[in-house]
């Protein structure tokens, strides 16, 4: 594993997702407030630890490259297909993961409790990321 290839595409994915976050209110989908969230699990989880919107977005971004780490690390090559499939899949496995554990911490529920403009508007957002991770990372592997 290239561990700087592989935070890079975390940032890079990061920063696809947010931008796609950004835009998603112009198309009729939800405003998604990554940092807003995190920030409310911070105080909620580490003894009312006040983070502040930018910090939630600094944590918004860390477990981006974290999460490319371990993509890179340990998922990556067990997956089927090209880079960007693989990434792709990733980050639907990732929205899983958000929708069943971060949704519900931060009083949003379980698959965001339906609301179909969330889950499509965290869902493409999810994606996007993948297939960024899976296409920067895989660009130094043959896949």
């Amino acid at each position: 594993m290239n561990a700087r290839r592989a935070a890079t595409a975390g940032v890079l994915g990061t920063l696809a997702m947010t931008m796609l976050f950004l835009v998603e209110p112009l198309l009729g989908l939800p405003h998604m407030a990554e940092g807003g969230i995190l920030s409310t699990v911070m105080s909620a989880t580490v003894a009312h630890l006040p983070v502040g919107v930018a910090g939630g977005w600094l944590i918004h971004f860390a477990v981006g490259i974290g999460l490319a780490l371990l993509y890179a690390a340990k998922v990556e090559l067990r997956l089927p297909g090209p880079s960007v499939v693989r990434g792709t899949t990733y980050g639907a496995l990732v929205f899983v993961g958000a929708q069943v554990v971060l949704m519900p911490l931060v009083g949003a529920g379980v698959f965001s409790r339906g609301d179909a403009g969330r889950l499509m508007g965290s869902l493409a957002g999810h994606l996007l990321y993948g297939a960024v991770v899976g296409w920067y990372v895989g660009r130094g592997v043959r896949s």
